[in-house]
């Protein structure tokens, strides 16, 4: 697995791009009373908790207008990787500060995205005495994994596409679910940039085995021609990522044999990933393939499905050149 996901950019970057949509998915009663056309995403705030001398931000912030009415309100949105028993009270600093500062009413909504604990995550803070009770403040939740992935395959709308990898799967279930969530991406016929934001989300949280990618491949294979060819794309453009990873960790190195051998280890790794371990005469052979036959194999990847169509692939190459 990917170690150091900075998982408050991808997730911040994936809302405030499908901000509507991500409404629309998960609170359609908001979008039923905004102005679409009005949402502007104010500057996160930064606040400092005192007694714990921690600095917390706002993840995702957003101004948008009653439909039909001249007032507004503000939409804030955490993202939270962890699971935190204060954090209901971190939410209720949140909203007292911003509606302090703007004046205006604060929806707040919570996206848990951690794997565990699956129990049910607040929804409120209080402050209560015996004798009464001085605050009930509440916040919408957004608990990933309690959703089945499964109630949402029908649904064209992208954060679907994107958050199904961070819903209730079961292991053996990840291949297909990466499939499927492909599957949907390429349904909705997104920009290029769109497209790649999502698919880079998908393949950052469902980081497959190499025996996951091999039953992967098997779940592209069964899909529906044109929409093979078009997660095929996706998947290819994964692995010309891996091989700039490989060229960048090369240029760290400073010389051209690091950079070769960068590429090298990344797209090695990728074929392992896929097809099992190598035979030594056909790693050998991928070892001396110069940067532009790296580049073809790279193209021909999600096509070599097995280390026999890998090796016909590699012996029909022209000779090498330097």
């Amino acid at each position: 697995m990917r170690n150091m996901i900075d998982h408050d950019r991808l997730f911040k970057e994936l809302l405030s791009t499908f901000f509507l949509e991500f409404l629309e998915l998960f609170l359609p009663e908001v979008v039923s009373y905004i102005e679409p056309n009005s949402i502007v995403f104010l500057d996160k705030e930064v606040f400092t908790d005192v007694t714990a001398g921690d600095k917390y931000e706002t993840d995702l912030l957003a101004q948008v207008q009653f439909r039909g009415e001249p007032s507004f309100f503000l939409i804030h949105v955490e993202n939270q990787a962890k699971a935190k028993s204060t954090f209901g009270k971190r939410m209720f600093r949140y909203f007292a500060r911003l509606f302090e500062k703007h004046d205006y009413p604060v929806y707040p909504i919570v996206v848990f995205s951690y794997d565990q604990p699956k129990i049910s995550a607040p929804s409120e803070f209080r402050v209560d005495f015996p004798d009464f009770s001085v605050l009930r403040f509440n916040y919408r939740v957004i608990q990933l994994n309690q959703l089945n992935w499964r109630d949402f395959l029908m649904t064209q709308n992208p954060v679907a596409s994107a958050l199904m990898a961070k819903m209730s799967i079961a292991p053996a279930d990840r291949p297909k679910v990466k499939a499927e969530c492909l599957r949907l991406l390429v349904t909705l016929k997104l920009n290029p940039a769109k497209m790649q934001l999502i698919s880079g989300f998908i393949d950052t949280y469902l980081d497959l085995t190499p025996e996951e990618d091999a039953a992967f491949n098997i779940e592209i294979g069964q899909a529906d021609p044109e929409a093979q060819e078009e997660m095929m794309e996706i998947v290819t453009s994964w692995m010309r990522r891996g091989l700039e990873q490989g060229r960048q960790e090369g240029r760290q190195e400073g010389r051209q044999e690091g950079r070769q051998e960068g590429e090298l280890r990344i797209l090695l790794r990728l074929l392992t990933r896929a097809l099992g371990t190598l035979p030594t005469s056909i790693q050998s052979q991928i070892e001396g393939l110069t940067e532009r036959q790296l580049e073809q194999l790279c193209d021909r990847l999600p096509t070599l499905t097995t280390v026999s169509a890998l090796s016909t692939w590699l012996n029909t190459l022209a000779p090498l050149e330097d």
